[in-house]
């Protein structure tokens, strides 16, 4: 098939959309499907064209989610658009997060192939969708199948544009997590917390993880947070300061070689956060690496993992439960134990190309849908 992969955000600050992207391009291609890219240029504006890439406008910074998205918002590009689809004649068009401006609507609005949108987001409600509901709707009126990456994701998307949602969760390379080398601070016999993300995003709730390591120190006197991702740490100073922080290690961004290295590396992962999760990629990344997983008991995270299974579960905002939790599973190996191999039970069944296996399945059966309404609108 000839497969169009759309995402509205700008290719050059990855986030969880484009690398899920990347995936199923790489399981697509290997499985000999030719595979194009459509996404927002960047800074640049106009038209970028090359091989299996299509650039198209440049991007603007706008908060969504308690995050900051760059997606374009160039309407003067309509026509470039036809033009290339017209020439490019794709298949299948899968939009991801195809309620996002203004990339999605240009392509849905010229699109005669077969249309799929992937859902993302979750969140308990949406000002935007509320106020565009009317136009919304009959963008989603041109789609031939869709797809939420989990529970809530079509939960929340459902409440307000109704239709059958399919869903195919968010995947993870298993392999890139097996078998990894620690770094060699990590025989030092000394325990550590990983954290993996933006922490200055309040939604990730990495300041209640702050706010638990004191407790946690009562029980592990050496006990070190790892915390692995970009941010402003300066803006935590006086938190730790106030509650006497310390043992925090800001290691920065990791490259995609160096990220196992710390899930190796560390004797559990943590994911303290608060709201606005869909999904649970790292916790899944935690799970392959065999690391058992604390995290806040949010809708996006009980999708993935089960208390007790995998991992545990806490409250959110709450650092007297997240430090319990913490102390607990540092304290007890068989627990550990039992938790990582569940983990890497769990983490399996999302490895990529299962998950490509499900998507193109839900392309074939749109093809033919599409097919059989042409049809019976031609007799």
């Amino acid at each position: 098939m000839k497969i169009a992969l759309v995402s509205p955000y700008d290719t050059a600050h990855p986030g969880g959309v484009f690398e899920h992207i990347g995936h199923l391009r790489g399981e697509f291609s290997r499985l000999g499907h030719d595979v194009t890219v459509l996404a927002p240029r960047g800074r640049k504006g106009g038209l970028e064209i090359r091989h299996g890439f299509y650039g198209i406008g440049r991007t603007v910074p706008i908060p969504a989610n308690g995050s900051t998205v760059r997606v374009t918002f160039d309407v003067t590009l309509y026509n470039a658009v036809k033009s290339l689809l017209r020439h490019e004649q794709f298949d299948i068009i899968h939009l991801h997060e195809p309620l996002i401006p203004v990339l999605p609507y240009l392509v849905l609005l010229n699109s005669r192939s077969v249309n799929v949108a992937t859902f993302h987001a979750f969140r308990a409600s949406s000002p935007w969708y509320t106020a565009f509901k009317p136009y919304m709707t009959f963008m989603t009126s041109r789609l031939d199948a869709r797809i939420a990456v989990s529970e809530p994701a079509r939960t929340f998307v459902s409440q307000y544009f109704h239709g059958p949602y399919d869903i195919v969760p968010n995947g993870i390379d298993v392999q890139r997590f097996r078998e990894v080398e620690p770094y060699a601070w990590a025989g030092d016999g000394i325990p550590r917390i990983l954290f993996v993300g933006r922490f200055n995003e309040p939604r990730k709730g990495f300041k209640y993880l702050l706010r638990a390591m004191p407790y946690v120190h009562q029980q592990f006197p050496e006990a070190r947070l790892v915390v692995v991702g970009g941010g402003n740490r300066d803006r935590f100073d006086g938190l730790m300061e106030r509650y006497g922080i310390r043992n925090v290690d800001y290691v920065g961004l990791a490259s995609p070689e160096e990220l196992p290295r710390y899930y190796a590396s560390c004797d559990l992962f943590c994911a303290p956060s608060t709201s606005g999760e869909s999904f649970g990629i790292v916790l899944l990344e935690a799970m392959a690496s065999a690391r058992p997983v604390i995290a806040g008991d949010i809708p996006g995270y009980r999708s993935v993992m089960t208390n007790g299974k995998e991992g545990l579960l806490v409250p959110p905002k709450n650092p007297h439960a997240l430090a319990l939790a913490i102390v607990r599973v540092l304290a007890d190996a068989q627990l550990r134990a039992r938790l990582s191999a569940s983990g890497q039970t769990t983490a399996s069944q999302y490895d990529w190309p299962e998950i490509a296996s499900r998507v193109l399945a839900i392309y074939d059966q749109a093809i033919r849908t599409s097919t059989s309404s042409q049809l019976s609108s031609v007799v």
